[in-house]
């Protein structure tokens, strides 16, 4: 039985605007205004790729008080110094506490999170690192009636297809079949870890990837 499917992506940039300008330039359409992370001192934009399925490109709030503990998505370390990218993904589980038991420590804790109206349950990594440097995917619940995706406007784009890569591409696909994820997302072996995603979008099919070139 399925445990979880695809929700999210995340771009991580050392500033929206720098985020906004890189989707505008891969997909010819802008992102829409998010919100704040109170707790993270994060904020992010949002771009919807289905009906429950969507974008999301996230930096650190300068004008918020900095956390107390290390932000997600490895934003107070590489993601500061390098330019926007596909750095990772976030799986919506029915049942989040499940889910986390069949990953291993480097997915986190569970934890409360909040933006604006928005209520979920999502692992979040003490040292604020990526579990399998991002391959793996973070796991999401929703305390919401309505996905947030439903709430964005649609601007032409899709997601077609996300593909991983990762040296331990073996032990990664074994946990995403017991996720039930097997089909909407594997692993191929690679050297370097990162992720591609098909994106169609108004000006035809376009690739994002979590490479630095």
């Amino acid at each position: 039985m399925s445990l979880c499917i695809v929700d999210h992506l995340v771009i991580t940039a050392p500033s929206l605007d720098a985020g906004k300008k890189m989707l505008h330039d891969a997909f010819g359409v802008w992102p829409q205004a998010g919100g704040e992370h109170e707790r993270m001192s994060t904020h992010n934009l949002l771009l919807r790729l289905g009906p429950k399925v969507y974008l999301e490109v996230i930096a650190i709030n300068s004008a918020s008080q900095s956390p107390k503990r290390p932000r997600w998505f490895e934003l107070d370390g590489r993601a500061q110094h390098r330019p926007p990218m596909l750095a990772t993904w976030v799986a919506r589980c029915d049942d989040i506490r499940r889910a986390r038991a069949l990953c291993d420590s480097s997915h986190g804790e569970i934890e409360p999170m909040s933006r604006g109206d928005l209520r979920w349950s999502i692992t979040i990594p003490q040292d604020g690192n990526l579990p399998f440097d991002g391959v793996a995917p973070t796991l999401i619940e929703w305390h919401t009636a309505v996905h947030p995706a439903s709430l964005l406007e649609d601007r032409g784009c899709a997601l077609i297809q996300l593909q991983g890569f990762h040296p331990q591409a073996e032990q990664l696909n074994a946990l995403l079949i017991n996720l039930g994820l097997r089909g909407e997302f594997s692993v191929v072996a690679h050297q370097q870890p990162h992720l591609i995603a098909q994106i169609q979008t108004p000006n035809g099919p376009r690739e994002l990837t979590g490479i630095i070139r």
